[in-house]
């Protein structure tokens, strides 16, 4: 009995010893409250890049499908209309010179997920060929801008 009775007072003199396992909630608070702040300094520069790679990108397609377009024009002789749309760079519209496919792939839409517009004879050239930008309206500056073919 003696034993026993020592045993447990050694137990109950112990300090109480912390677990290293695990955080405790007012630290996991302050690691998110961190976490938020860093991302409400950086996320509105990452959106900007973003927008301008997209407006980048929209005008790398529109160059590629004019290069497809000019293409077209030496073998056919004009460009495709209106009604033949850019399909015709893809799939032979009835012309006996056409020699395509002038694209290795379908037409791509805009990095907005929208068709690009195209018209031909154009009201600024030969051909227009535009994206109405991130707003799907025409003007806008920024993001919101047209990307245009004769610019």
């Amino acid at each position: 009995m003696h034993h026993v009775w020592k045993e447990h007072r050694r137990k109950k003199n112990q300090s109480p010893q912390r677990s290293s396992r695990g955080f405790t909630l007012i630290e996991l608070l302050i690691v998110m409250v961190i976490l938020g702040l860093l991302a409400a300094l950086v996320a509105p520069k990452m959106f900007q890049k973003v927008g301008a790679s997209k407006l980048k990108t929209a005008k790398a397609q529109i160059a590629l499908l004019g290069t497809a377009l000019d293409a077209y024009r030496l073998d056919v002789g004009r460009y495709p209309t209106t009604e033949q749309g850019l399909q015709a760079l893809r799939v032979n519209p009835g012309v006996d010179t056409w020699d395509g496919p002038y694209l290795p792939k379908d037409v791509p839409k805009d990095p907005w997920g929208r068709d690009y517009i195209y018209r031909s004879p154009g009201q600024h050239g030969d051909y227009d060929l535009y994206s109405l930008g991130a707003d799907g309206q025409e003007g806008g500056e920024g993001e919101n801008a047209d990307v245009v073919s004769w610019q």
